[in-house]
């Protein structure tokens, strides 16, 4: 649990380094919990129970926008009772403020540089992952009602699992990654989620082959916030849904390498 305290620590640190360069212009803050019995872990072939609890934080500055996730994992037996947190960070120049110029055209409304990380680690006691990512590309924000980000990255990852007595580095390897947040009208509905298609990369720390991915996660919200006397978007209620394919670039011959994830969720914005 120290190690998953300190990554936290880590991300936590990084996200307030960076807002605190920038003066905000908006920020949003929110706590969430999902849950689910259907997760799946390559090399498990059971069902796995979890609980999923996560600290989120956006926010825009003159410049461009910071994200930042903090995922705490919680499995049931079927996974040892593990514990992971997965921390992501993306920090997003937007081209055009910096340039003076607009850099739409077609369907983009603007253009951005985009450079962050992935963090993991996870206290089960066979793999144990201790993951690093950097990520380096152009994202570009497509002209819709809310938002439609699409990037385009490179991605640097390692890993040092308990199993292996030194950090491994997979060759370099691209992502395609759409996220979106799209209000259904006036309903009070909204559809949110990610997509992210990420290539080979090349072998693994056991000289085995890997597979591209696929790793879809969206959700239908509902904002709850009016029936309970708060503000826009303060509580909502969602269902969601995960679909990963060769899940952590495991081949699909590997038990657990496909999760097919019903959800329900919950969050609190302040």
């Amino acid at each position: 649990m120290k190690s998953i305290v300190s990554v936290v620590l880590t991300g936590a640190a990084a996200m307030a380094g960076s807002v605190g360069a920038h003066a905000a212009e908006w920020s949003d803050t929110s706590i969430g919990v999902r849950y689910g019995t259907k997760f799946a872990e390559p090399y498990n072939g059971r069902d796995i129970e979890k609980t999923i609890v996560n600290l989120t934080h956006t926010s825009g500055y003159k410049y461009g926008t910071n994200f930042f996730n903090a995922d705490f994992l919680m499995s049931d037996g079927n996974d040892s009772n593990a514990q992971e947190a997965y921390l992501v960070y993306r920090h997003t120049l937007d081209l055009g403020k910096v340039s003076g110029r607009s850099m739409a055209f077609g369907p983009v409304r603007s253009v951005g540089a985009t450079a962050g990380f992935d963090v993991n680690t996870k206290n089960d006691p066979g793999y144990g992952s201790r993951k690093r990512m950097l990520v380096v590309g152009p994202t570009f924000s497509m002209d819709v009602p809310g938002f439609l980000n699409v990037g385009v990255y490179a991605l640097w990852e390692s890993n040092r699992p308990r199993t292996i007595d030194k950090r491994y580095s997979y060759d370099v390897h691209p992502m395609l990654n759409l996220a979106w947040g799209i209000p259904l009208g006036g309903s009070g509905l909204s559809f949110e989620g990610y997509l992210n298609w990420i290539a080979s990369k090349g072998r693994n720390e056991f000289g085995g082959p890997t597979s591209a991915e696929t790793n879809l996660d969206a959700a239908i919200w509902y904002d709850m916030s009016p029936h309970i006397g708060a503000g826009p978007k303060t509580f909502r209620l969602g269902v969601g849904y995960q679909y990963w394919r060769n899940k952590f670039g495991n081949p699909k011959t590997v038990p657990g390498s496909l999760a097919k994830t019903p959800m329900l969720r919950a969050d609190f914005h302040f």
